[in-house]
């Protein structure tokens, strides 16, 4: 049995009910699969979705999120793949379209987000387990307090710098901290920046993220070198994804804001 639903983007498609065959593209949509108990279901992930330890290993890798194993996701016969708009590529979804329904998630906000755990729900007729996270997540998220707006940006790259713009998950994260970025009105979610532009952002705080690339100390020295008066820190970037992840970044981003 199926039935027509619309993804985030307006997309129209038929699904079975519920699927059975499910490959994720996307680590937070793994992660999150998990959390709502379907384990059973989960065919096929990306070699980034490494969450929840001991358990994720057993599902087999068919790519990472900008690149896939067509042959490999054609062989595991999935009735429902899941993507995301920011995570994976319009050419990906394309060619996957040609071996399953392909249902792409959209995540810019924290409202999003509990839209995107909602709408697994639905997907998997999972909505009573998925209304749960929710509130989970909402109440991990409710005791982050700030007590005053400062400038901040959250850098992900290195050679170019790049930092999180608007429209993203991160910079809601951000406002919800309490912090201001001087880069969201920038025409790319993630511009790349000098060390001019950051330096003229006269920047309160800087966020050094642990990935996509992996910030460590010896990182720090190199910022503070032409951000003499900012204070820098190393985050686990981690912590900044949507999901079921949600309910123990709250707790540490809570921790993080009480320490700047």
């Amino acid at each position: 049995m199926t039935h027509l639903i619309t993804d985030h983007l307006g997309r129209k498609m038929q699904i079975p009910t519920p699927p059975k065959r499910i490959i994720s593209i996307c680590p937070a949509i793994t992660e999150t699969l998990f959390a709502l108990g379907l384990e059973n279901e989960i065919v096929g992930r990306t070699k980034y979705c490494i969450f929840p330890k001991g358990i994720v290993e057993n599902v087999p890798i068919v790519g990472g999120t900008k690149e896939v194993n067509l042959e490999k996701i054609r062989a595991l016969q999935p009735d429902l793949i899941l993507a995301e708009k920011e995570e994976n590529t319009e050419g990906i979804v394309r060619a996957l379209e040609k071996i399953a329904p392909v249902f792409v998630m959209e995540v810019q906000s924290i409202q999003n987000a509990y839209r995107f755990i909602q709408t697994l729900g639905e997907l998997t007729n999972k909505e009573q387990a998925a209304e749960m996270l929710i509130t989970s997540c909402k109440s991990s998220f409710a005791s982050i307090q700030h007590k005053q707006y400062r400038k901040a940006a959250y850098v992900i790259w290195r050679k170019p710098y790049m930092v999180v713009g608007g429209t993203t998950y991160i910079n809601d994260v951000l406002l919800k901290l309490g912090f201001h970025n001087p880069f969201e009105k920038e025409d790319s979610r993630y511009p790349a920046v000098t060390k001019e532009e950051l330096a003229n952002a006269t920047l309160d705080v800087l966020l050094l993220a642990s990935e996509p690339f992996p910030f460590q100390e010896k990182h720090v020295a190199e910022f503070q070198a032409f951000l003499p008066n900012t204070k820098i820190i190393l985050v686990d970037g981690e912590m900044f994804w949507y999901g079921s992840k949600m309910i123990t970044s709250g707790p540490y981003l809570e921790n993080l804001i009480k320490n700047i």
